[in-house]
């Protein structure tokens, strides 16, 4: 059974920076893409970026330049969020791409963004 958990979350001022962790059961090496989702209270869940095995990263729009995504060598993947906004709040969650296509989910961490 593979589990993801994430951690890192919190409350921060406009402005401010947090670094979010999802720790994997297995090597994030045995994974496909790994990438960051977030959602915020009565919106659906939104892309925030993913790191390929080659270690190619990719953002949308809304947040790249201010977030960063970055593994360690074990079983770890970060998520580096810079100038945070009012909208970046909401529960992050990492996601893994498993072998056939299986996706693993962990279950958020929140993140308030407060001006």
């Amino acid at each position: 059974q593979v589990q993801l958990v994430e951690s890192g979350g919190g409350l921060v001022q406009a402005g401010g920076s947090l670094r979010l962790s999802c720790v994997a059961s297995r090597s994030i090496f045995s994974f496909g893409a790994t990438s960051w989702y977030r959602q915020a209270a009565g919106e659906q869940r939104e892309w925030v970026g993913s790191i390929r095995p080659s270690g190619q990263t990719d953002y949308p729009a809304s947040v790249k330049g201010r977030f960063t995504i970055s593994r360690n060598v074990r079983n770890t993947m970060y998520l580096n969020m810079n100038d945070l906004k009012p909208e970046d709040s909401g529960v992050y969650y990492c996601r893994a791409q498993g072998p056939s296509g299986i996706d693993y989910w962990g279950q958020g961490t929140q993140v308030t963004v407060h001006s």
